[in-house]
């Protein structure tokens, strides 16, 4: 994985921040990222609930949990904010408006 940095809405502490993949690694984290395609989807929110059921278990083992999608980190405050079933998403919701990460993930 190339490194990264990213904008984020952290749902945990309801601030905005970056994420670099590099203080991860330094961290010596794990690092899960959760492509999806858009906020306020409806598909989405139901998926994103369902990884904050896994979360607790996922940072026991050391893994840091990120959501990415192209919208901003305002957008996700806002959907966040807006929809019941994000309530227990406490990760971060990583912004990638211009798209540059999914590309490298993919090595195109």
């Amino acid at each position: 994985m190339p490194d990264f940095e990213l904008d984020t809405y952290d749902c945990a502490e309801g601030a905005f921040g970056k994420v670099a993949l590099a203080d991860l690694k330094k961290a010596k984290k794990w690092t899960v990222l959760v492509f999806y395609p858009a906020d306020f989807t409806f598909v989405c929110p139901t998926e994103l609930a369902d990884l904050a059921d896994k979360q607790e278990a996922l940072k026991k083992l050391g893994v840091e949990l990120i959501s990415v999608s192209t919208d901003t980190k305002f957008a996700h405050l806002a959907w966040r904010s807006s929809e019941k079933l994000l309530q227990n998403v406490k990760y971060q919701m990583g912004a990638d408006p211009t798209g540059q990460i999914v590309p490298s993930v993919w090595g195109l």
